[in-house]
């Protein structure tokens, strides 16, 4: 018998299962890959930031920072962190104006970001195209990570709390009487708590316990150079739209390498992990026709993975259905970034020790919301 069980051991069920086995909770964790972060954390670029125009996110990834950015120091092992920052770069006017009127908001919510000219642009990302250049955000404790260095480097420290993994198994029913027992297609497990951190599947979890969590997978695609000298330090997001795409986004990972993704618009429904032919001529262009310099660096590889999308682009986090039931689900491809924030705030929230932080994300992110408008930087 176990205080929690939770489902899944990626970006997010992890750093929950370190959080709880931290406080003395009797936490199993189980999930159907070989090892932690072999669903979509390992698909992740890697981006690390508290820039989000959602006070309830900011809150959850300035915790997030603090773990990453402290890893290596308190625990010894490295997992790739690089504090570059993150700059959001204007083109448009209407663009300039959008993130200008989030910074009094976001500063609010404990960011460090500011408004820079063109010229302070230029100097952050050297090369950058000045023609058009109108200025953007600068957040210079955003930064990055290795997703897979991170996802193991919190399962030995969950471990070593205590907490439990069982890998390759994939859970098959829940059920609710007096406690909850969780079957899988190699036996069943007893708690008190189960947490659903199931990702793209975390709508099928929900279902077992007939509760309907608005979680829709897309699928994105990224990819990787082959490594440089460092020329450029935050990880540069361009936010205008062209044909094929909503966003894209791109930075020099600690060993060198540029890594990239691009948002899809329409959106591309699915779980599919097939790489496209469309992606890197879309993506390629419009990197280099941003900034000149990454014209020739040799692509190594690409990748497709998943995020699950909620109608408003912010997670589901919290108490659902049957009591006992918890989830953290729906964190649209930002749970690599969200997770360690989003593993706190569930251990409080377990251990019956939540903040009024902590109350003020669980009520922004609730399942029972009007799910109205979309998080500007999601």
């Amino acid at each position: 018998m176990y205080d929690v069980i939770v489902i899944g051991s990626g970006s997010v069920g992890t750093p929950t299962a370190m959080s709880l086995a931290a406080r003395g909770v009797k936490t199993l964790v189980i999930d159907s890959g070989k090892s932690a972060g072999q669903g979509n954390n390992k698909c992740a670029i890697g981006g690390i930031r508290a820039t989000h125009s959602d006070p309830a996110k900011v809150a959850l990834s300035l915790h997030s920072l603090r773990t990453f950015a402290s890893w290596e120091e308190i625990h010894g092992d490295s997992i790739g962190w690089h504090m570059g920052g993150y700059t959001f770069v204007a083109y448009t006017e209407a663009i300039a104006e959008s993130l200008r009127q989030m910074i009094p908001l976001q500063q609010k919510a404990g960011l460090n970001i500011k408004w820079c000219t063109p010229e302070e642009i230029a100097e952050i990302v050297p090369g950058i195209r000045k023609e058009g250049l109108i200025g953007g955000t600068f957040s210079p404790e955003d930064g990055s990570a290795s997703p897979m260095e991170s996802a193991f480097a919190f399962h030995r420290q969950a471990v070593k709390n205590g907490a439990e993994f069982l890998f390759g198994e994939t859970v098959i029913s829940i059920e609710k009487n007096t406690e909850f027992t969780v079957v899988t297609d190699k036996g069943s497990y007893s708690s008190a708590k189960v947490i659903n951190c199931a990702g793209s599947f975390g709508r099928e979890v929900g279902a077992m316990l007939n509760v309907d969590l608005p979680v829709y997978p897309d699928m994105h695609e990224a990819g990787i150079t082959e490594p440089v000298k460092r020329f450029f330090e935050p990880m540069v997001v361009d936010i205008s739209k062209a044909v094929g795409s909503a966003n894209y986004y791109f930075y020099q990972y600690s060993s060198g390498q540029i890594v990239f993704c691009i948002t899809p618009d329409p959106p591309q429904l699915g779980t599919g992990t097939d790489e496209t032919s469309t992606f890197l001529p879309q993506v390629a262009s419009r990197m280099v026709k941003l900034y000149p310099r990454l014209a020739n660096i040799k692509i190594r590889r690409t990748w497709r993975g998943c995020y699950p999308q909620t109608p408003d682009g912010s997670p589901i986090i919290g108490e659902v259905g049957p009591e006992g039931f918890l989830v953290a689900v729906g964190m649209c491809g930002q749970g690599y970034m969200l997770g360690p924030g989003v593993g706190e705030v569930l251990a409080r929230l377990v251990t019956g020790q939540s903040t009024e932080e902590d109350l003020m994300v669980l009520d922004s992110m609730k399942l029972h919301r009007g799910f109205s408008g979309t998080e500007a930087l999601k």
